[in-house]
């Protein structure tokens, strides 16, 4: 009898490949990474110059980011803090503002901006007939008016804060009894702070307002000259934090500043004349 046999059926077990893992994960967010770069660089090209040298200040500097305003900090807008360079633009933008308002230069004499080591400087010095107040009196003359309110709209783009001074000559005050140079400057730095927030300045911005009375006179050989009685504004640089470079004030004249704190309580002089102030 003839045996059969059984067909032997041979399976080949063919295995699956590994699992791949996460590795197309990786692809996803560099492929996700690479746009966001593009778009982060077509964004810097139609941005403005300042946010241009904010954003590559950060790379260079990461640790110094907090020296550029117009962050939740500050609230300040794409400004950049104030460096000197930058003081010398402001200086040349606003020399070309006050001639479009002079353009006879009438008031050259009477106006002179420097840079110093607290900030920009500007000077509004009287003349013996009285340039930007009436003799005597914290009353403001047009000319003056009119220049705070170009200063104003220029001042008040900046994040930067602002201190206002007043100070007068060596010529004891005779208009009114028991009012004096002190009281003088003083009323006279508090009525350019209200011109010019009514013109331009943003609330807060001016953080100072200080009566010097004859203790710096700009030109201590001639104490008497007219030039001496004036009105300082000065746009303070920032520095980290916000905070600001404090003034290298001399240790004799440090207790003029605090007869501002009592501007507020100063009477004014209203139309009192005086010949020498």
């Amino acid at each position: 009898m003839a045996q059969t046999h059984e067909p032997i059926v041979i399976k080949k077990k063919v295995g699956h490949a590994g699992h791949h893992g996460g590795a197309w994960k990786v692809a996803y967010a560099d492929f996700v990474t690479a746009m966001m770069a593009l778009f982060i660089v077509l964004w810097m090209m139609n941005a403005s110059k300042q946010v241009q040298v904010a954003v590559g200040g950060y790379f260079k500097d990461p640790r110094g980011f907090d020296k550029v305003v117009g962050t939740n900090r500050t609230g300040a807008g794409d400004y950049l803090a104030m460096k000197k360079e930058d003081m010398q633009k402001l200086k040349e933008q606003l020399l070309q503002s006050i001639h479009h308002l002079d353009p006879l230069d009438k008031l050259k004499d009477q106006i002179e901006i420097t840079i110093t080591q607290e900030g920009l400087r500007i000077e509004l010095m009287e003349s013996a007939k009285g340039t930007f107040f009436e003799l005597g009196s914290t009353k403001p003359t047009p000319a003056l008016v009119e220049l705070l309110l170009v200063l104003s709209q220029e001042l008040g783009k900046l994040p930067n804060n602002i201190s206002i001074e007043g100070h007068t000559d060596s010529n004891p005050y005779s208009g009114l009894k028991n009012y004096d140079n002190w009281d003088l400057s003083t009323d006279r730095a508090n009525e350019a702070r209200r011109l010019m927030q009514a013109e331009g300045i943003r609330p807060g911005q001016v953080t100072q307002v200080r009566g010097f009375a004859d203790q710096r006179l700009r030109l201590p050989q001639k104490p008497e000259d007219p030039s001496n009685r004036r009105i300082s504004v000065i746009v303070q640089y920032q520095v980290q934090g916000g905070s600001e470079i404090a003034p290298m004030l001399p240790s004799s004249n440090t207790t003029s500043s605090g007869n501002a704190a009592n501007s507020g309580n100063a009477t004014s002089p209203g139309n009192a004349t005086s010949p020498k102030q």
